[in-house]
């Protein structure tokens, strides 16, 4: 399955678009239309990889957090690209693929525990225009998570947003990265609470 996306989709070429194209194959079973799509401008697609490698390197956030919280952001702005490939990272990193599954309606799921739930929450209240994060919810998840993981998963959902968005703008569509290695369909996502 592929996208429509606004931009028409370039051709990968050149030494470092096979290194690109052969790693996603090997990756994702396919080239993702972003790639093609982001390729029209090397500088930028080069600063999105590089940014992503670099913020999967950090370790003071949990890494299951941080994987419901984007696909929290990922599901209220509507980038279903994002929805896959989270999905798919869940699956291969080991992380609780039902869960992951139940994040578009988490808020009537009853797998998560409160503070999955406080994080799914942040997410999105960071994602509204204008933020809607409240000194209660910041505070509940500092005194659980600590001083660094915060700012971690913060920044996390800040990057989160930024692909995203970018993602959705772009015409960017989910390809059923997931789907190839059997993983069942996310659950639909609910009726999003309107921010305060």
């Amino acid at each position: 399955m592929t996208s429509n996306t606004r931009i028409p989709k370039a051709e990968i070429t050149g030494v470092y678009g096979a290194v690109l194209k052969k790693f996603s194959r090997k990756m994702f079973g396919v080239v993702p239309d972003g790639l093609a799509v982001m390729w029209h401008n090397r500088p930028v697609l080069k600063l999105g990889l590089g940014l992503g490698r670099k913020a999967a390197k950090w370790n003071a956030c949990d890494k299951d957090l941080k994987s419901y919280a984007h696909m929290a952001v990922a599901s209220l702005i509507g980038c279903s690209f994002c929805l896959d490939l989270g999905y798919f990272q869940a699956h291969n990193e080991g992380l609780d693929v039902a869960k992951a599954r139940e994040v578009p309606r988490w808020r009537e799921s009853d797998v998560f525990t409160p503070l999955e739930r406080d994080v799914l929450e942040y997410a999105e209240a960071m994602s509204h225009t204008p933020p809607t994060v409240t000194d209660e919810l910041s505070a509940r998840l500092l005194e659980r998570l600590g001083a660094p993981a915060m700012v971690e998963l913060t920044a996390w959902i800040g990057l989160a947003n930024q692909y995203a968005r970018s993602n959705v703008a772009l015409g960017i569509e989910g390809q059923g990265i997931s789907a190839s290695c059997g993983l069942a369909p996310l659950a639909r996502p609910s009726a999003v609470a309107s921010p305060a």
